[in-house]
């Protein structure tokens, strides 16, 4: 299994922000931290304020936050929001053309392995993950 890049840019878009306090971070700044597209942050950006994990302020001197504090932000629910399925085979999806289906246990295999792996995600937090602003480059808050 892998998570797409949008999930991991989430998940870094997040800590970034984490780090930064109160303080407003813009997507540019984001982006240059991490050396990654600014265009396909915008669309991380959007669907993060929309899943309600980020505030975004409007403006000349806008920017965004975290919409609640780091220990509320389980990661589990950051990767929910962001994968777009975990079809981890084909018998996962509704259209399975697979002959052994019926009979199959593979598929009650990886399921419990799925739910594991979303288990430990939401055991743990963005809290648990930050890193103080030094490490991105930031001034820590006076």
């Amino acid at each position: 299994m892998r998570l797409t890049h949008f999930s991991d840019y989430a998940l870094r878009v997040l800590l970034f922000a984490a780090a930064a306090g109160d303080r407003l971070v813009t997507i540019d700044e984001t982006a240059k931290v991490y050396g990654i597209s600014r265009a396909h942050l915008m669309k991380v950006v959007n669907q993060l304020t929309r899943a309600g994990f980020l505030a975004a302020v409007r403006g000349r001197a806008g920017g965004l936050k975290l919409a609640r504090p780091p220990e509320a932000i389980r990661l589990g629910d950051v990767v929910r929001a962001t994968e777009p399925d975990f079809a981890l085979v084909e018998c996962f999806s509704p259209d399975c053309a697979c002959r052994i289906m019926p009979r199959c246990r593979l598929r009650g295999v990886l399921n419990e392995a799925l739910d594991a792996f979303h288990a430990r995600l939401d055991r743990s937090t963005l809290a648990d993950l930050m890193l103080p602003p030094r490490d991105f480059g930031l001034q820590p808050a006076a």
